[in-house]
């Protein structure tokens, strides 16, 4: 299965850095990075918030030629440009070509759904609906997450996901898993951040905690798994403590 992957080492080229108090290198995830190995076809990346997990997978995303917003190369679109030069200093080794490539980024979903439609009105490329199932305003959050997942993605592709669970409920995030190993089997590789302990659950995943240098973690000794259990096989007495300490 390792042979099979598109990417299997990102690497910081450390002597291009000059200043390591400047975000983003002053990021602990970046201070300290030299390389990561990946080992599976789908690489799930763990942190609580502020560690540098979607800046990190936006570097990784957008030194493959993907639009920082989401998409795929021939998405040439920009509302807000808060990206990172983190990708300027990444070597990506790719040993195998993907069919395709999508970053899919939860927090800039919208704009991406957003150009879709302006691209299908203002360029008339209507063939754009079909690929992506519909027009994905017409669909709820979580319900133009699948559909972009169950038509635009296809076997021996590589997928970058920042925290999709944002916009799926447990059942749709199981919905997810399916089609995340459905593609597994037919080629493909994904890079995912995500909060979700019903994604990392994954089987043929791999878990990297941003919060130990990439330190590679099984399910139960993760910390989202670990916190979400405990409350909800007691919510009242963690309740208890949360509001009375």
């Amino acid at each position: 299965m390792n042979s099979k992957l598109m990417i299997n080492e990102i690497i910081l080229d450390r002597d291009k850095i000059d200043n390591y108090d400047k975000y983003p290198f002053n990021i602990p995830i970046v201070k300290d990075f030299e390389k990561l190995k990946l080992n599976s076809p789908v690489t799930f990346f763990v942190g609580e918030n502020g560690v540098g997990k979607s800046t990190f997978i936006e570097a990784i995303a957008v030194n493959l030629g993907l639009p920082k917003e989401g998409g795929t190369e021939n998405f040439m679109y920009e509302t807000n440009d808060t990206t990172s030069n983190l990708r300027d200093y990444l070597k990506i080794k790719i040993d195998n070509k993907p069919r395709t490539k999508f970053f899919l980024r939860a927090e800039s979903f919208y704009n991406f759904s957003t150009e879709i439609e302006r691209l299908v009105k203002e360029d008339n490329f209507y063939s754009l609906f079909k690929s992506y199932g519909g027009n994905l305003h017409e669909c709820s959050h979580g319900e133009a997450f699948l559909k972009l997942v169950q038509n635009r993605f296809t076997e021996n592709g590589l997928y970058i996901l920042d925290e999709p669970e944002a916009a799926l409920s447990a059942q749709r995030q199981l919905s997810l898993l399916c089609l995340i190993d459905c593609l597994v089997k037919k080629g493909s590789q994904f890079i995912i951040s995500t909060h979700s302990p019903i994604l990392i659950s994954y089987r043929n995943g791999k878990i990297l905690d941003l919060n130990d240098n990439f330190k590679e973690i099984s399910y139960k000794v993760a910390e989202i798994y670990k916190l979400y259990k405990m409350y909800l096989d007691n919510s009242d007495n963690m309740q208890d403590r949360l509001f009375n300490s």
